[in-house]
């Protein structure tokens, strides 16, 4: 069992005492009747002498069941690390200390962590004892920790501000970072959710008022053609009034503006953080700091021999993992066509078993389908994460960094698909390509194939989104919390009261090693639900204008939950340090692209908005000009259904009161005569395509003008060149090894460093960092 961060990198010294609040920095953990094994007992003992050796010291306590080791890194270790630690230019000058700073305590975790994942015994790694069982697990103790515990993790405090720099001293700048991007995100939420609220709560306002809805509500003599293969009722369209009133609360004159308005929402909000993290990473003095040139530097510390594996492009496995992503995105799109089937099972056997009314079969179909679909969201979720460990395992990636990134961009493709796959059927295919009455397409020539609801195929996709939406945010965060809670109260009944300790340092092991252990997935599934949230509350949101208030709600939970999960239920995260959210910035940005294209496409294919504007101004009555006494829309409900005769159904005699029916209406746009797609048809696909263009040209001219004002100075970086720009000739990296002075050029990642070696009286009687901060006459020339 590992923990956060692994081999990952150090930050910049602080004031602060470590040696009185953590009297131990690291404690692995054995089963007792292990140590009867002399195999076992034998391989621990290596690991600890080659700590001891290291200048560890350690200590076992035993409690009956389990058997502690503390272990603790002497000062000398950190001589190695201190100029690497020291902090970066800021923006103002700054003096150098007189004397070494001391090391706080979430630097001794990073250090300690580091050292004791690279230090090997016999062959065996750390980790390589964990998993065979020499010892049970490892864990930080929680220290320090009773300021977090009364200013942020209680529920209480739901809505008071996060003490991030707090945050940060304890867990390090990665769970700060994400606990800034969560609030800003929770504030840039209540304006999303107050307009999302005034269009819906509008549409209540003109409940009863609309057009559209009274025509439908009185139009007792049209009848609807037979929807089930089992059930041959002629339905009158009066039936559907209920559902025509509740989907104009969604599919109104509102919906574009807040469709448009969302898209500008998302474009502001991640330019925004952006100067949001400049803040932060300003204040923390990050911006000389770079992950992958600190990650090589602990290496060449540790290692005098270490090599960078060089990059090897390989076409073979570069075409393998593309083959097998596509696979695992085509059986992600797989699970829609199962989706598909289970919906047209579904409607068969809940009109032939008579469960429901045939009214009520199409919304209990939507219902269970989206319950079928939250459940395989589920599993695929697990599955998802394997593949894409194992994807990332078969690239090979040259640093843990790297390993990060790529194992981000697949597994979020694969969750994207799992989560969207549905969504985007309802919303572009339901109800397209079943044909006519007459001539309906068939799954396997025996089912007839789902069409949308009776007042539209907005409904379904308001439905399928509230439902997934609502019981992400309700099963999850409940499985979220519970489910650790839980886990922590059931261990600590099994907890014999006769294993408490009076031994202070044993009794803190012990109540440490109850919590929950944590892995290097903690924080990134934390992202993870975050950016799918982020999904639901951008695209798509036309059909669910309520996402962006329930994502809100959410947040506000969401963030006391992680926190008393991470202070209270779970054991401490190494910290780990960073200047950005990582790739997680780059997901963002595609799910705002996605977001413009989604929203536009729904307007334009799903809404009702662009067939009531073109008969507004073309087919209806104000064609000719305004008429105050006519509603422009009046007539719109007829000129939307087309017309099929009963003669021309292949088994007339199986439609109920077929006797004294001529005709019944269907929604689509099709000719009587032949039913092939009429003229109306093609106009309205014509404008539908002339909105979207115009849709997307209008908001990517946002984002052009909004590229273009941006200030130069935000769009550069002060103290490194961007990745793009780095050279072999950019500054190269000098440090002091026991052994020598080791030089290699860092800038490039591609580039294999260049190793060179110097007598240690460059830096006499001590190891360390050669950077800017290190008097001229004090560094090698490298």
């Amino acid at each position: 069992m590992g923990t956060e961060g692994d081999s990952f990198p150090l930050m910049e010294v602080n004031t602060g005492d470590p040696e009185a609040s953590e009297p131990w920095d690291y404690v692995l953990v054995a089963d007792r009747r292990g140590q009867r094994a002399t195999g076992q007992a034998h391989r621990q003992l290596q690991f600890l002498e080659k700590l001891k050796r290291k200048g560890f010291r350690y200590k076992m306590m035993e409690d009956g069941e389990k058997v502690f080791f503390g272990i603790r890194a002497e000062s000398r270790i950190f001589d190695l690390y201190r100029t690497l630690l020291m902090e970066s230019e800021g923006p103002g000058a700054r003096t150098q200390p007189a004397g070494p700073a001391p090391i706080p305590a979430s630097t001794r975790i990073r250090i300690v962590n580091f050292v004791l994942n690279n230090t090997t015994a016999a062959g065996d790694t750390l980790d390589d004892l964990v998993k065979s069982g020499v010892f049970e697990t490892r864990f930080v103790l929680h220290k320090g920790q009773d300021d977090l515990r009364k200013e942020w993790a209680q529920w209480r405090r739901v809505l008071r501000p996060q003490p991030i720099d707090d945050i940060r001293d304890y867990f390090g700048e990665k769970v700060a970072l994400y606990f800034a991007w969560l609030g800003w995100y929770t504030y840039m939420l209540v304006p999303a959710a107050a307009v999302g609220l005034l269009v819906f709560l509008s549409g209540f306002a003109l409940f009863n008022a609309s057009q559209i809805s009274k025509e439908i509500c009185e139009a007792h003599d049209i009848l609807l053609c037979p929807r089930g293969d089992h059930s041959r009722r002629y339905q009158q369209l009066s039936d559907t009034c209920t559902f025509a009133k509740l989907t104009h609360l969604f599919d109104n004159e509102g919906t574009v503006v807040f469709a448009i308005f969302m898209a500008l929402w998302a474009t502001v909000f991640l330019e925004i953080w952006k100067r949001q993290r400049a803040r932060v990473v300003l204040h923390w003095d990050l911006y000389g700091w770079d992950e992958d040139q600190e990650e090589m530097a602990l290496q060449l510390i540790n290692h005098r021999d270490y090599q960078l594996r060089p990059h090897q492009h390989s076409y073979l496995r570069s075409s393998v993992i593309l083959i097998l992503s596509v696979l695992m995105i085509c059986l992600m799109i797989g699970m829609a066509h199962l989706l598909v089937v289970y919906r047209v099972l579904a409607a068969a056997l809940f009109n032939s078993t008579l469960l429901f009314q045939e009214e009520q079969v199409t919304t209990a179909v939507v219902v269970t389908g989206a319950l079928f679909h939250y459940v395989v969201i589920l599993i695929m979720t697990k599955v998802n994460k394997c593949v894409a460990l194992k994807l990332c395992d078969f690239e090979k990636p040259r640093t843990f960094s790297e390993r990060e990134s790529k194992f981000t961009t697949k597994f979020f493709t694969l969750q994207f698909f799992a989560h969207f796959s549905s969504l985007i059927y309802i919303a572009f295919i339901l109800g397209r390509i079943n044909g006519h009455p007459g001539k309906s397409v068939r799954l396997a020539g025996l089912w007839k194939l789902e069409e949308c609801h009776l007042s539209g195929c907005m409904m379904d996709l308001f439905l399928q989104m509230a439902i997934i939406m609502g019981l992400k945010q309700t099963l999850s965060n409940c499985a979220e919390y519970l489910g650790p809670w839980l886990a922590y109260k059931c261990r600590l009944m099994r907890f014999k009261l006769g294993r408490a300790s009076g031994d202070p340092e044993l009794r803190d092991m012990q109540h440490n090693y109850l919590l929950n252990p944590v892995n290097t997935f903690s924080l990134f599934d934390e992202f993870m639900e975050m950016m799918i949230q982020y999904g639901f509350t951008t695209i798509f949101v036309a059909a669910f204008p309520l996402a962006p208030l329930l994502a809100l709600i959410s947040n506000l939970v969401e963030i006391r939950l992680d926190a008393i999960k991470m202070v209270r239920l779970q054991r401490r995260l190494v910290p780990r340090k960073a200047k950005d959210i990582g790739t997680w910035l780059q997901v963002l940005e595609t799910i705002g692209v996605l977001a413009v294209i989604a929203n536009g496409m729904v307007i334009a294919f799903t809404s009702e908005f662009i067939p009531r504007v073109v008969y507004k101004y073309h087919y209806g009555p104000c064609r000719l000009g305004a008429q105050p006494a006519v509603d422009c829309l009046t007539g719109y409900v007829n000129h939307s259904l087309s017309v099929f005769y009963t003669k021309d159904f292949q088994d007339p005699v199986q439609a109920e009161g077929s006797e004294n029916i001529t005709e019944c209406r269907y929604r689509d746009y099709r000719d009587a005569q032949d039913y092939s797609l009429s003229e109306q048809f093609w106009v309205l696909l014509a404008i539908r395509l002339l909105f979207l263009i115009l849709f997307e040209l209008q908001l990517q001219e946002h984002r052009r003008v909004r590229d273009a004002e941006l200030p130069k100075r935000l769009r550069t970086t002060r103290h490194l060149p961007p990745h793009s720009q780095r050279t072999w000739g950019s500054p190269e990296l000098c440090v002091w090894g026991p052994r020598g002075v080791v030089s290699g050029t860092l800038w490039s990642v591609r580039a294999q460093p260049r190793l060179e070696f110097w007598p240690p009286t460059h830096r006499a009687g001590r190891g360390g960092f050669a950077s800017q901060h290190t008097p001229q006459e004090e560094r090698p020339v490298c």
